[in-house]
């Protein structure tokens, strides 16, 4: 550290410090792959649907999205991969549902975050509220 308390640039010591507490290459990879599949709209809309309704089959899922059945299969797979949904088959047909409680929490603070930004906020007239808003809050 500098004489007056504050770190100095180029300090091999918390650069070693900072660097090991970065998570293992595989779980940044892995991480990397489930933001990029939020980073679709069409994917989005789907995701969010699942967030409100719990189990969806292709045929609605595609009804709310505006995606053909094809595109939001292609989706789900994806994200099945990822383990972003999961799926329970009841005859020949097939529900799929957010995976786990991390993928509805994550889901959840992303469309918070959004609806709190201060781009959007700013760009709104005074006194109006943003047009995005958590579509699914845990009861009290």
């Amino acid at each position: 550290m500098g004489t007056s308390g504050h770190r100095t640039a180029g300090e091999p010591e918390m650069v070693d410090v900072l660097r090991s507490s970065l998570p293992p290459a595989a779980d940044v990879a892995r991480l990397a792959d489930v933001f990029g599949l939020m980073a679709d709209p069409g994917r989005i809309r789907i995701l969010a649907t699942l967030l409100e309704a719990g189990e969806v089959c292709v045929h609605d899922l595609a009804s709310v999205s505006g995606l053909s059945e094809s595109s939001v299969s292609q989706a789900l797979r994806l994200m099945r991969a990822q383990r972003v949904v999961a799926t329970r088959r009841s005859g020949r047909h097939v529900f799929y549902r957010l995976d786990d409680s991390h993928v509805r929490m994550l889901l959840d603070l992303a469309i918070t975050h959004v609806g709190h930004s201060p781009a959007i906020s700013a760009a709104l007239p005074a006194g109006s509220e943003p047009s995005i808003h958590p579509i699914h809050q845990e009861p009290s």
